[in-house]
C-alpha cells in the first residue's frame, strides 16, 4: 500500500453518513438548521476522549484520528493501511473480530460492546466500541469505530446515576438555571417546596413562578454568582408560595456556579431548604433575649432618684424605640397630690403628662400632652378606661374612628393620622394595689401590630416603674410638706433693722434629697442691738425641720434676755441635748453699733467672713468649740470690729463643701467672690448661691449678710 492509498480513501470517505447518505444532502446553505451560528464545544465528549476509527472493506484502516494514537498508541502513520485486526487486537481474538466485522459490513446493523485491545506497549485495555457500516456516494462500504476507554465511560455513567438518583431523592430542593436565570431542572422536593410542577418551571424564571416571593434580592445574588464563580451560602429568602399561599415561609438557599470541564460557564444552580421553624425559633429567642434585656435596662434605669418627673421620663426613655414609637407617662393628678381616687363610669380623668418620648415623630410630640399640663380626659379616652379599669387596653389595628378615643382633640388626631400611629397600647401604672396613671403606647415605623407578648413585656415594665413612681410620689410630697414646714419656720425680716443693712437666702437641696434642718435668724435685741444666727441641724427631713423650728424658738426666747453670746450657746446645747440626740451646728452673733463692734460666739460652725472696704476680705479666726448636742465643753465669745461699711457673711456648709473640692480651695473662691464690698447685698447672695452652689447639691443653703450702717 503507497503513501496514496490512504488520502484516495479519505476521499471516498469524506462526506459519509451512518445510513447511507450523503452529509450534504441535509446541510443548510449557512451551516446549522437552526441558523443560530456556533456555539462552544462540550466538555462530555474531551472526558470521553472518543477516538475514531474507518475500516475499509478488507479490514484495512483507511482514517485513524489523534484520539486512536492515544488510545491504542499507535501513530497515524503506523496505522494507517494496516490490517486492523492484526494492529489492535490479540491473536487469540482475531476470529472473532473478523466475523463481527463481516456481519457489520454485510448486514448493515451496527454493534456496540466492550473488547480487549493491544496496546503498543504490550498491554490489554478494555475499550467500549460503537462500530457502524458507512456508504459513500460512489457506493463502496467503509466500518466506522468510535471508541473510548470502558473505565472512564463507566465511571461517567456511575457519576451521573448516582447524580440522578441524588437529585431526584433529596430531600432538598434542587434546581439548575441557566445563564438567563430560567429554570433549566428542578427536583421532586422543589416541587413541593413550590408547589409548582416540573413541568411549568421550565424555562420561567423565578420571579414568574413564585410570584409571592421577595425575587428582587435573590436574583442580584445569581447574577453576582454568574459574575464572580463565589458561591453564596444559606442567603436567607421569605415569602409565600403556592405550596402555603397563606403563610410566610423562610428558606435557607446556596447558589453556585455551574461550569463544564473547559471552563464555560453553564448556569446556576440551587439548593433550597425549608427553615421556616428554625428561622422562628431564631427570632423568638432573639425576642425572648431582647426583651429579657430591655427588662434588666429597665430595672437599672428607672428609678435611678426619687424625682418623680425623672423617674416617668426614664420609663419613657426605656420603652422607645424598642417596644413603642411614642411613650407618654400621665398620672391622675389627684394621686400626685397624695390623694386616692377613683373613676365612674360617666367620669372624666383628671391626668397630669409626666413625660412624652418619641422617635423622630414630631407631629406624634405634638399631638401629646406635654410634661406638666393637667387636662380632663373624656370618659370615652382609651386612657381614661386604663386607669378606671386598671386593666390595659390594646388596639392591634388602628382604624381612623379609633384616633378619637386616643388623641385629645380633633387637632391631635388629625396629628397622629399625620404620624402614621396603626397599633395603641395603654397599661394600668399600679402600685400597692393603687393606681396611679398609664403608660400610653404607639407605633408608626415599626411596622407589626402590638402583640399578647408587646403587652406582657409592657406591663412588665409598668409593673417594674409603678412602684418606682410610687416611691418618688410619696417622696416628693413628704419633701414639699418638709419645705412648707422649714420656710414657714424661717423668718420675714426687713432689710434695715438697728443699725444693719440685711439680706438673706435658703436654697433647698436638690430635688432628689429631702430638706434639711439649715436655719438662719435676725433678732432685734434692746438698745439698738440686732442678734444674727445662721445654725445647721444634721439630718434631713420632717424631724430635721421640727428640731430647727424648736432650735430657733429657743433661740430667739433666750436672745430676748440680752445674753453674751457663749452664755446663749451653753443654752442651746443642754437644750439640744433633749431634742432626741439631735446635734447641730450655729454662730450667734451680736451687733452693737454704739460700740462698732460684733460681739461672736461659734458651736461647731464654719468661720463667718468680714468684708472691709481697702482691705481684702477674711475669715474670722474665731474658738470653733463643739457642735450644739455634744455637751460638756464651754463656748467663748469674741469680740471683732464693725465699723460702719463693713459686711458680716454668715452660712452654712452647703454653700462651700463639695466632693469634688476641698474645703480650703471652696473658702478661697468665696473670698474671691466679696471683692467688692459696695455691691447690693441682694445681688451679692444671688451671686453666691450663683457661683458655689449647684442645684444638684446634697444640702441646703442658709445664707445671711449684713453691713454696718452709719448712724446719728
Amino acid at each position: 500500500m503507497g503513501d496514496g492509498v490512504p488520502h484516495r480513501r479519505a476521499e471516498a470517505v469524506r462526506g459519509m453518513r451512518a445510513d447511507g447518505s450523503s452529509a450534504a444532502d441535509n446541510a443548510g446553505p449557512t451551516g446549522p438548521a437552526d441558523n443560530a451560528g456556533p456555539v462552544g464545544p462540550s466538555g462530555l465528549l474531551d472526558v470521553l476522549n472518543v477516538a475514531s476509527v474507518v475500516l475499509d472493506a478488507e479490514g484495512r484502516i483507511a482514517l485513524w484520528s489523534p484520539q486512536a494514537e492515544e488510545l491504542f498508541g499507535y501513530s497515524a502513520q503506523e496505522a494507517l493501511g494496516r490490517y486492523a485486526a492484526r494492529v489492535m487486537v490479540h491473536e487469540r481474538h482475531i476470529d472473532l473480530v473478523v466475523k463481527l466485522f463481516a456481519d457489520v459490513m454485510a448486514t448493515g446493523q451496527s454493534w456496540a460492546g466492550a473488547f480487549p485491545v493491544r496496546h503498543k506497549d504490550g498491554t490489554t485495555t478494555l475499550v467500549e466500541f460503537r462500530n457502524m457500516r458507512l456508504t459513500d456516494d460512489r457506493g463502496e462500504v467503509y466500518a466506522l469505530g468510535l471508541a473510548a476507554d470502558r473505565t472512564t465511560v463507566r465511571r461517567l455513567e456511575r457519576d451521573l446515576a448516582l447524580s440522578t438518583r441524588m437529585v431526584a431523592q433529596s430531600p432538598t430542593g434542587l434546581a439548575v438555571l441557566d445563564t438567563d436565570l430560567r429554570y433549566v431542572s428542578v427536583n421532586a422536593a422543589l416541587e413541593r417546596i413550590n408547589g409548582v410542577p416540573a413541568a411549568e418551571h421550565l424555562g420561567r424564571t423565578v420571579r414568574e413562578v413564585l410570584p409571592l416571593l421577595a425575587a428582587d434580592a435573590l436574583e442580584a445574588a445569581a447574577r453576582q454568582v454568574l459574575r464572580t464563580g463565589e458561591s453564596l451560602v444559606d442567603r436567607v429568602a421569605a415569602g409565600r408560595t403556592p405550596a402555603d399561599p397563606q403563610r410566610d415561609h423562610t428558606w435557607s438557599v446556596s447558589l453556585y456556579r455551574l461550569e463544564d470541564a473547559r471552563g464555560t460557564v453553564l448556569g446556576v444552580a440551587a439548593s433550597v431548604r425549608d427553615v421556616t421553624d428554625r428561622h422562628q425559633a431564631a427570632v423568638e429567642a432573639e425576642t425572648a433575649r431582647r426583651r429579657l434585656a430591655l427588662v434588666a435596662d429597665a430595672s437599672a434605669r428607672i428609678g435611678t432618684t426619687l424625682d418623680l418627673e425623672r423617674t416617668a421620663r426614664e420609663l419613657a426613655e426605656v420603652a422607645v424605640p424598642e417596644l413603642a414609637d411614642v411613650a407618654a407617662v400621665d398620672m391622675l393628678d389627684a394621686v400626685v397630690a397624695g390623694r386616692r381616687t377613683s373613676l365612674g363610669p360617666a367620669e372624666p380623668a383628671v391626668i397630669r403628662a409626666l413625660a412624652v418620648r418619641a422617635a423622630d415623630e414630631p407631629d406624634a410630640l405634638r399631638a401629646a400632652d406635654q410634661p406638666g399640663e393637667v387636662a380632663s380626659y373624656a370618659p370615652d379616652r382609651l386612657v381614661t378606661e386604663c386607669v378606671r379599669s386598671g386593666r390595659p387596653v390594646m388596639l392591634a389595628q388602628v382604624t381612623e374612628a379609633d384616633l378619637a378615643h386616643i388623641a385629645g382633640s380633633p387637632e391631635a388626631a388629625a396629628l397622629l393620622a399625620r404620624a402614621g400611629v396603626h397599633s395603641y397600647l395603654a397599661v394600668p401604672l399600679i402600685a400597692r394595689g393603687e393606681v396611679l396613671g398609664a403608660l400610653d403606647l404607639k407605633r408608626t415605623r415599626n411596622r407589626f401590630p402590638f402583640s399578647q407578648d408587646d403587652l406582657l413585656l409592657a406591663r412588665e415594665l409598668a409593673s417594674r416603674a409603678a412602684v418606682q413612681i410610687d416611691n418618688a410620689r410619696w417622696y416628693q410630697n413628704a419633701r414639699n410638706t418638709a419645705l412648707t414646714l422649714q420656710r414657714s419656720l424661717l423668718p420675714s425680716h426687713p432689710p434695715v433693722t438697728g443699725g444693719l443693712e440685711v439680706a438673706s437666702r435658703y436654697q433647698p437641696a436638690g430635688a432628689t434629697t429631702e430638706v434639711g434642718g439649715d436655719w438662719f435668724d435676725v433678732i432685734p435685741l434692746p438698745d439698738g442691738k440686732t442678734a444674727l444666727v445662721v445654725g445647721d441641724v444634721m439630718g434631713s427631713g420632717i424631724d430635721a425641720a421640727a428640731t430647727m423650728g424648736r432650735l430657733r424658738t429657743a433661740t430667739t426666747t433666750l436672745a430676748s434676755l440680752d445674753l453674751d453670746p457663749a452664755v446663749l450657746l451653753e443654752h442651746l446645747d443642754r437644750i439640744t441635748q433633749g431634742l432626741n440626740h439631735s446635734i447641730a451646728t450655729c454662730v450667734y452673733a451680736v451687733h452693737d453699733p454704739r460700740s462698732g463692734t460684733c460681739r461672736i460666739a461659734n458651736a461647731g460652725h464654719l468661720p463667718p467672713v468680714r468684708v472691709r472696704p481697702g482691705r481684702p476680705p477674711e475669715l474670722l479666726e474665731l474658738p470653733t468649740g463643739v457642735p450644739l448636742g455634744v455637751g460638756g465643753v464651754a463656748f467663748s465669745t469674741t469680740d471683732v470690729d464693725f465699723a460702719p461699711g463693713d459686711q458680716l457673711v454668715l452660712y452654712t456648709d452647703g454653700l462651700v463643701e463639695t466632693r469634688t473640692h476641698s474645703l480650703d480651695e471652696r473658702l478661697e473662691a468665696l473670698l474671691a467672690l466679696l471683692d467688692d464690698p459696695a455691691r447690693p447685698l441682694e445681688e451679692l447672695c444671688d451671686l453666691l448661691l450663683e457661683s458655689l452652689h449647684h442645684p444638684d447639691n446634697q444640702d441646703d443653703v442658709a445664707l445671711l449678710v449684713a453691713r454696718a450702717l452709719v448712724t446719728e
